[in-house]
Protein backbone atom coordinates (compact mmCIF):
# COMPACT_ATOMS: atom_id res chain seq x y z
CA UNK A 1 0.00 0.00 0.00
CA UNK A 2 1.41 3.28 -1.13
CA UNK A 3 1.12 4.86 2.52
CA UNK A 4 2.05 8.83 1.48
CA UNK A 5 -0.63 8.73 -1.75
CA UNK A 6 -3.35 7.69 0.94
CA UNK A 7 -2.86 9.92 3.28
CA UNK A 8 -2.18 12.94 0.80
CA UNK A 9 -6.15 11.55 -1.25
CA UNK A 10 -7.68 11.58 2.81
CA UNK A 11 -6.14 14.96 3.51
CA UNK A 12 -8.15 16.41 0.46
CA UNK A 13 -11.15 14.84 1.28
CA UNK A 14 -14.43 17.08 2.42
CA UNK A 15 -14.90 14.85 5.62
CA UNK A 16 -11.34 14.90 6.98
CA UNK A 17 -10.21 17.69 9.32
CA UNK A 18 -6.91 18.80 10.49
CA UNK A 19 -7.13 22.14 11.50
CA UNK A 20 -9.72 23.41 14.33
CA UNK A 21 -13.83 24.82 13.55
CA UNK A 22 -13.53 28.57 14.40
CA UNK A 23 -14.32 28.13 18.10
CA UNK A 24 -10.77 28.12 19.69
CA UNK A 25 -11.42 31.56 21.92
CA UNK A 26 -14.48 30.01 23.56
CA UNK A 27 -12.75 26.77 23.80
CA UNK A 28 -9.56 28.13 24.93
CA UNK A 29 -11.92 29.76 27.39
CA UNK A 30 -13.27 26.33 28.88
CA UNK A 31 -9.89 24.57 28.89
CA UNK A 32 -8.60 27.17 31.24
CA UNK A 33 -11.03 27.19 33.44
CA UNK A 34 -10.90 23.61 33.80
CA UNK A 35 -7.26 22.60 33.77
CA UNK A 36 -5.21 25.97 34.49
CA UNK A 37 -4.32 26.83 38.04
CA UNK A 38 -3.64 30.79 39.52
CA UNK A 39 -1.30 28.95 41.91
CA UNK A 40 0.90 27.17 39.54
CA UNK A 41 1.49 30.46 37.76
CA UNK A 42 2.27 31.97 40.81
CA UNK A 43 5.02 29.64 41.32
CA UNK A 44 6.49 29.98 38.17
CA UNK A 45 6.57 33.52 39.05
CA UNK A 46 8.36 32.30 42.37
CA UNK A 47 11.45 30.82 41.13
CA UNK A 48 9.56 27.40 40.83
CA UNK A 49 8.78 27.17 44.28
CA UNK A 50 6.75 27.39 47.20
CA UNK A 51 6.95 27.11 51.27
CA UNK A 52 3.96 26.44 53.27
CA UNK A 53 4.78 25.56 56.59
CA UNK A 54 7.45 21.79 56.96
CA UNK A 55 7.03 21.45 53.15
CA UNK A 56 8.90 23.08 50.38
CA UNK A 57 8.12 22.35 47.02
CA UNK A 58 10.21 22.50 43.69
CA UNK A 59 8.17 22.54 40.79
CA UNK A 60 10.65 21.27 37.57
CA UNK A 61 11.01 24.53 35.07
CA UNK A 62 9.25 22.73 31.98
CA UNK A 63 6.43 20.33 33.10
CA UNK A 64 2.55 19.61 32.09
CA UNK A 65 0.38 20.21 28.97
CA UNK A 66 2.82 20.23 25.90
CA UNK A 67 1.35 22.44 22.89
CA UNK A 68 0.60 19.46 20.77
CA UNK A 69 -1.09 18.08 23.71
CA UNK A 70 -3.21 21.65 24.60
CA UNK A 71 -3.72 21.08 21.15
CA UNK A 72 -5.49 17.64 20.41
CA UNK A 73 -7.75 18.48 23.87
CA UNK A 74 -8.89 21.80 22.42
CA UNK A 75 -9.81 19.98 18.71
CA UNK A 76 -11.54 17.31 20.60
CA UNK A 77 -13.56 20.64 22.29
CA UNK A 78 -14.29 21.87 19.19
CA UNK A 79 -15.65 18.63 17.23
CA UNK A 80 -17.97 18.24 20.48
CA UNK A 81 -19.30 21.54 19.80
CA UNK A 82 -19.45 21.69 15.92
CA UNK A 83 -21.16 18.36 15.93
CA UNK A 84 -23.82 18.72 18.32
CA UNK A 85 -25.71 16.13 17.29
CA UNK A 86 -23.50 13.68 15.77
CA UNK A 87 -22.00 10.83 17.61
CA UNK A 88 -18.39 10.99 18.13
CA UNK A 89 -15.88 8.41 18.95
CA UNK A 90 -12.26 8.93 19.80
CA UNK A 91 -10.12 5.67 18.48
CA UNK A 92 -8.04 5.88 21.77
CA UNK A 93 -7.59 8.01 24.42
CA UNK A 94 -6.79 11.66 23.40
CA UNK A 95 -4.01 11.89 25.69
CA UNK A 96 -3.00 9.40 28.73
CA UNK A 97 -4.67 11.47 31.22
CA UNK A 98 -7.28 10.01 33.29
CA UNK A 99 -9.01 12.79 34.24
CA UNK A 100 -9.42 14.73 30.57
CA UNK A 101 -10.29 11.70 29.03
CA UNK A 102 -13.13 11.60 31.70
CA UNK A 103 -14.14 15.01 31.14
CA UNK A 104 -14.50 14.35 27.17
CA UNK A 105 -17.01 11.45 28.26
CA UNK A 106 -19.18 13.31 30.21
CA UNK A 107 -19.35 15.55 26.77
CA UNK A 108 -20.41 12.47 25.14
CA UNK A 109 -18.01 11.13 23.26
CA UNK A 110 -17.44 7.53 23.00
CA UNK A 111 -14.54 5.57 22.88
CA UNK A 112 -13.41 2.93 20.93
CA UNK A 113 -13.24 -0.43 22.98
CA UNK A 114 -10.19 -2.29 22.47
CA UNK A 115 -9.86 -6.16 23.69
CA UNK A 116 -6.37 -7.48 24.06
CA UNK A 117 -5.18 -4.63 22.03
CA UNK A 118 -7.65 -5.26 19.08
CA UNK A 119 -10.08 -2.63 18.08
CA UNK A 120 -13.46 -3.07 17.63
CA UNK A 121 -15.13 -0.58 15.22
CA UNK A 122 -18.31 -2.28 14.62
CA UNK A 123 -20.43 0.22 17.04
CA UNK A 124 -19.10 2.89 14.46
CA UNK A 125 -21.16 3.78 11.70
CA UNK A 126 -21.38 6.30 8.64
CA UNK A 127 -21.83 9.88 9.27
CA UNK A 128 -20.35 9.59 12.65
CA UNK A 129 -17.36 11.95 13.49
CA UNK A 130 -14.14 10.09 14.82
CA UNK A 131 -11.13 11.58 16.27
CA UNK A 132 -7.32 10.51 16.03
CA UNK A 133 -5.56 10.89 19.08
CA UNK A 134 -2.34 13.01 19.87
CA UNK A 135 -0.59 10.33 19.08
CA UNK A 136 -2.21 8.98 15.57
CA UNK A 137 -3.52 6.42 14.49
CA UNK A 138 -2.63 3.34 11.80
CA UNK A 139 -3.14 3.76 8.16
CA UNK A 140 -5.64 0.57 8.33
CA UNK A 141 -7.55 2.67 11.00
CA UNK A 142 -7.42 5.64 8.92
CA UNK A 143 -8.55 3.40 5.80
CA UNK A 144 -11.93 1.12 7.70
CA UNK A 145 -12.50 4.76 8.91
CA UNK A 146 -12.24 6.50 5.56
CA UNK A 147 -14.32 3.29 4.21
CA UNK A 148 -16.79 3.61 6.32
CA UNK A 149 -17.93 7.19 5.45
CA UNK A 150 -16.80 8.29 8.57
CA UNK A 151 -16.03 12.76 9.18
CA UNK A 152 -12.48 12.54 10.03
CA UNK A 153 -10.63 14.38 12.65
CA UNK A 154 -7.33 14.02 13.32
CA UNK A 155 -5.08 15.68 16.21
CA UNK A 156 -2.59 13.95 15.35
CA UNK A 157 0.90 16.58 17.03
CA UNK A 158 2.89 17.39 14.49
CA UNK A 159 5.74 15.60 16.20
CA UNK A 160 4.25 12.19 15.35
CA UNK A 161 3.89 13.01 11.88
CA UNK A 162 7.41 14.08 11.76
CA UNK A 163 8.44 10.59 12.55
CA UNK A 164 5.86 9.59 9.99
CA UNK A 165 7.75 11.40 7.17
CA UNK A 166 11.42 10.37 8.11
CA UNK A 167 10.27 6.37 7.79
CA UNK A 168 8.41 7.21 4.51
CA UNK A 169 12.12 8.49 3.02
CA UNK A 170 13.56 5.53 4.73
CA UNK A 171 10.77 2.82 3.02
CA UNK A 172 11.41 4.98 -0.23
CA UNK A 173 14.73 4.06 -0.37
CA UNK A 174 14.47 0.48 1.20
CA UNK A 175 16.12 0.89 4.13
CA UNK A 176 14.59 -0.77 7.61
CA UNK A 177 13.21 1.34 10.02
CA UNK A 178 14.73 1.10 13.18
CA UNK A 179 12.26 2.28 15.80
CA UNK A 180 13.36 3.07 19.52
CA UNK A 181 9.95 2.69 21.36
CA UNK A 182 7.20 0.05 22.90
CA UNK A 183 6.02 -2.23 20.13
CA UNK A 184 2.30 -2.35 21.70
CA UNK A 185 1.79 1.64 22.62
CA UNK A 186 -0.27 3.45 20.15
CA UNK A 187 2.30 6.03 19.01
CA UNK A 188 4.91 3.63 17.66
CA UNK A 189 2.15 1.42 16.24
CA UNK A 190 0.66 4.34 13.77
CA UNK A 191 4.43 4.96 13.06
CA UNK A 192 5.31 1.38 12.14
CA UNK A 193 1.87 1.67 10.08
CA UNK A 194 3.73 4.01 7.77
CA UNK A 195 7.14 2.25 7.80
CA UNK A 196 8.10 -0.53 5.16
CA UNK A 197 10.42 -2.84 7.06
CA UNK A 198 10.56 -2.04 10.81
CA UNK A 199 12.25 -3.30 13.87
CA UNK A 200 11.10 -1.61 17.44
CA UNK A 201 13.52 -2.13 19.85
CA UNK A 202 12.90 -0.86 23.18
CA UNK A 203 16.31 0.05 25.07
CA UNK A 204 19.71 0.59 24.57
CA UNK A 205 20.25 -2.97 25.54
CA UNK A 206 18.19 -4.34 22.70
CA UNK A 207 19.70 -2.30 20.12
CA UNK A 208 23.18 -3.99 21.78
CA UNK A 209 21.82 -7.10 20.41
CA UNK A 210 20.61 -6.26 17.06
CA UNK A 211 24.08 -4.73 16.30
CA UNK A 212 25.55 -8.09 17.62
CA UNK A 213 23.43 -9.95 15.04
CA UNK A 214 24.84 -7.64 12.53
CA UNK A 215 28.46 -7.74 13.09
CA UNK A 216 28.47 -11.52 13.97
CA UNK A 217 25.15 -13.52 12.78
CA UNK A 218 23.33 -16.06 15.01
CA UNK A 219 20.29 -17.76 15.58
CA UNK A 220 18.06 -16.59 13.57
CA UNK A 221 14.37 -18.05 14.96
CA UNK A 222 16.16 -16.86 18.61
CA UNK A 223 16.01 -13.39 17.18
CA UNK A 224 12.78 -13.27 15.71
CA UNK A 225 11.42 -14.72 19.08
CA UNK A 226 13.11 -12.28 21.08
CA UNK A 227 11.66 -9.22 18.67
CA UNK A 228 8.12 -11.37 18.35
CA UNK A 229 5.65 -8.67 17.66
CA UNK A 230 8.05 -5.84 17.13
CA UNK A 231 8.58 -6.27 13.32
CA UNK A 232 7.52 -6.31 10.13
CA UNK A 233 5.87 -9.14 8.30
CA UNK A 234 8.50 -11.28 6.85
CA UNK A 235 10.94 -9.89 9.01
CA UNK A 236 14.31 -11.76 7.89
CA UNK A 237 17.70 -10.35 9.83
CA UNK A 238 19.86 -11.94 7.30
CA UNK A 239 18.02 -9.71 4.51
CA UNK A 240 17.01 -6.72 6.23
CA UNK A 241 19.86 -5.25 9.22
CA UNK A 242 22.30 -4.53 6.08
CA UNK A 243 20.76 -0.71 5.37
CA UNK A 244 19.09 1.22 8.47
CA UNK A 245 17.34 4.55 9.17
CA UNK A 246 16.81 5.52 12.97
CA UNK A 247 13.52 7.04 14.46
CA UNK A 248 11.70 6.72 17.50
CA UNK A 249 8.29 7.17 19.42
CA UNK A 250 8.86 11.27 20.51
CA UNK A 251 8.26 9.89 24.21
CA UNK A 252 11.08 7.81 24.52
CA UNK A 253 14.21 8.73 26.45
CA UNK A 254 16.20 11.53 24.64
CA UNK A 255 19.73 10.84 25.28
CA UNK A 256 18.31 6.85 24.92
CA UNK A 257 17.56 7.69 21.34
CA UNK A 258 20.53 9.12 20.50
CA UNK A 259 22.53 6.43 22.01
CA UNK A 260 20.95 3.71 19.80
CA UNK A 261 21.38 5.76 16.74
CA UNK A 262 25.08 6.24 17.09
CA UNK A 263 25.29 2.85 18.05
CA UNK A 264 23.54 1.57 14.83
CA UNK A 265 25.90 4.27 13.08
CA UNK A 266 29.22 2.85 14.68
CA UNK A 267 28.21 -0.73 13.92
CA UNK A 268 27.60 -0.26 10.03
CA UNK A 269 30.38 1.79 9.55
CA UNK A 270 32.49 -1.00 11.31
CA UNK A 271 30.37 -3.66 9.28
CA UNK A 272 31.08 -2.19 5.65
CA UNK A 273 33.64 0.76 6.27
CA UNK A 274 33.31 4.86 6.10
CA UNK A 275 32.36 5.32 2.18
CA UNK A 276 29.61 2.70 2.41
CA UNK A 277 28.18 4.52 5.42
CA UNK A 278 26.05 6.79 3.98
CA UNK A 279 24.90 4.41 1.57
CA UNK A 280 23.86 1.77 4.87
CA UNK A 281 22.41 4.69 7.32
CA UNK A 282 20.17 7.44 7.86
CA UNK A 283 19.21 9.08 10.70
CA UNK A 284 16.52 12.11 11.52
CA UNK A 285 16.23 14.42 14.63
CA UNK A 286 12.39 13.27 15.44
CA UNK A 287 13.24 13.74 19.23
CA UNK A 288 9.93 16.29 20.46
CA UNK A 289 11.26 19.26 21.70
CA UNK A 290 8.37 19.25 24.84
CA UNK A 291 9.29 15.58 26.08
CA UNK A 292 12.91 17.04 25.95
CA UNK A 293 12.15 20.18 27.50
CA UNK A 294 10.73 18.31 30.76
CA UNK A 295 13.66 16.03 30.35
CA UNK A 296 16.08 19.14 30.30
CA UNK A 297 14.45 20.28 33.22
CA UNK A 298 13.82 16.77 35.41
CA UNK A 299 17.54 16.58 35.28
CA UNK A 300 18.11 20.09 36.43
CA UNK A 301 15.70 19.55 39.28
CA UNK A 302 17.15 16.13 40.62
CA UNK A 303 20.54 18.03 40.99
CA UNK A 304 19.05 20.13 43.90
CA UNK A 305 18.47 18.70 47.36
CA UNK A 306 15.44 16.51 47.42
CA UNK A 307 13.76 14.38 49.48
CA UNK A 308 11.43 12.52 47.47
CA UNK A 309 9.76 13.28 43.90
CA UNK A 310 6.42 12.77 42.87
CA UNK A 311 5.95 12.67 39.35
CA UNK A 312 2.42 13.18 38.33
CA UNK A 313 0.71 11.40 35.00
CA UNK A 314 -1.20 8.41 33.48
CA UNK A 315 0.09 5.04 34.15
CA UNK A 316 0.23 4.63 30.78
CA UNK A 317 1.71 7.83 29.74
CA UNK A 318 5.29 7.15 28.27
CA UNK A 319 6.81 10.21 28.61
CA UNK A 320 5.63 10.44 32.38
CA UNK A 321 7.12 6.75 32.85
CA UNK A 322 10.53 8.31 31.31
CA UNK A 323 10.27 11.48 33.91
CA UNK A 324 10.49 9.05 36.50
CA UNK A 325 13.38 7.16 35.41
CA UNK A 326 15.53 9.64 36.09
CA UNK A 327 14.91 10.15 40.21
CA UNK A 328 14.95 6.17 40.35
CA UNK A 329 18.22 6.58 38.47
CA UNK A 330 19.62 8.75 41.21
CA UNK A 331 18.03 6.62 43.89
CA UNK A 332 15.57 9.24 44.90
CA UNK A 333 12.24 7.66 46.09
CA UNK A 334 10.35 8.85 43.38
CA UNK A 335 6.24 8.57 43.58
CA UNK A 336 4.55 8.06 40.41
CA UNK A 337 0.64 8.82 40.55
CA UNK A 338 -2.01 9.96 38.11
CA UNK A 339 -4.12 12.38 40.34
CA UNK A 340 -4.49 13.77 44.23
CA UNK A 341 -6.78 10.91 45.11
CA UNK A 342 -4.12 8.52 44.71
CA UNK A 343 -3.04 10.57 48.08
CA UNK A 344 -4.76 9.85 51.89
CA UNK A 345 -5.90 9.01 53.74
CA UNK A 346 -3.63 10.03 56.40
CA UNK A 347 -0.18 9.87 55.39
CA UNK A 348 -0.56 6.91 52.66
CA UNK A 349 -0.03 7.18 48.63
CA UNK A 350 -1.35 4.57 45.96
CA UNK A 351 1.90 4.93 43.39
CA UNK A 352 3.69 2.72 40.67
CA UNK A 353 7.18 2.01 41.37
CA UNK A 354 8.64 1.66 38.03
CA UNK A 355 8.22 -1.34 36.02
CA UNK A 356 5.69 -2.64 38.69
CA UNK A 357 1.99 -2.82 39.61
CA UNK A 358 0.23 -0.36 41.59
CA UNK A 359 1.23 -0.45 45.39
CA UNK A 360 0.62 1.43 48.80
CA UNK A 361 3.51 2.88 50.78
CA UNK A 362 2.44 4.31 54.60
CA UNK A 363 3.88 6.31 55.77
CA UNK A 364 5.41 8.02 52.68
CA UNK A 365 6.20 11.91 53.55
CA UNK A 366 8.99 11.75 56.04
CA UNK A 367 7.95 13.95 59.45
CA UNK A 368 9.99 17.20 59.95
CA UNK A 369 11.17 19.60 57.33
CA UNK A 370 10.94 17.93 53.72
CA UNK A 371 12.02 19.37 50.39
CA UNK A 372 9.76 17.30 47.62
CA UNK A 373 10.42 17.73 43.93
CA UNK A 374 7.52 17.70 41.40
CA UNK A 375 6.49 17.41 37.61
CA UNK A 376 4.06 16.02 35.54
CA UNK A 377 3.74 14.29 31.91
CA UNK A 378 3.18 16.34 28.70
CA UNK A 379 -0.88 14.87 28.70
CA UNK A 380 -1.47 16.57 32.81
CA UNK A 381 -2.89 19.80 33.33
CA UNK A 382 -1.76 22.69 35.66
CA UNK A 383 -5.04 22.05 37.45
CA UNK A 384 -4.02 18.05 38.85
CA UNK A 385 -0.51 19.23 39.84
CA UNK A 386 -1.82 22.19 42.20
CA UNK A 387 -4.39 19.63 43.16
CA UNK A 388 -1.47 16.91 44.04
CA UNK A 389 0.59 19.99 45.97
CA UNK A 390 -2.23 20.96 48.31
CA UNK A 391 -2.94 17.84 49.69
CA UNK A 392 0.75 17.47 50.32
CA UNK A 393 0.85 21.17 52.05
CA UNK A 394 -2.30 19.80 54.04
CA UNK A 395 -0.42 16.56 55.06
CA UNK A 396 2.26 18.52 56.50
CA UNK A 397 0.02 20.74 58.58
CA UNK A 398 0.60 23.72 56.63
Amino acid sequence: MDTKAFKRSLQKSDTYHRKGFGHGAEVMGAMNSEYQSQLIQEIRQNDYRLERGAVTLKLAEAFGFCWGVERAVAMAYETRQHFPEERLWITNEIIHNPSVNQRLREMDVNFIDAREGIKDFSPVERGDVVILPAFGASVEEMRLLNDKGCTIVDTTCPWVSKVWNSVEKHKKKDYTSIIHGKYNHEETIATSSFAGTYLIVLNLSQAQDVCDYILNGGDKEAFLSQFKNAHSEGFDPDRDLIRLGVANQTTMLKSETEAIGKLFEKTLLRKYGPTALNERFMSFNTICDATQERQDAMFKLVEEPLDLMVVIGGYNSSNTTHLQEIAVERAIPSYHIDSAERIGPGNRVEHKPLGKALEVTEPWLPEGQITVGVTSGASTPDKVVEEVMARIIALKGA
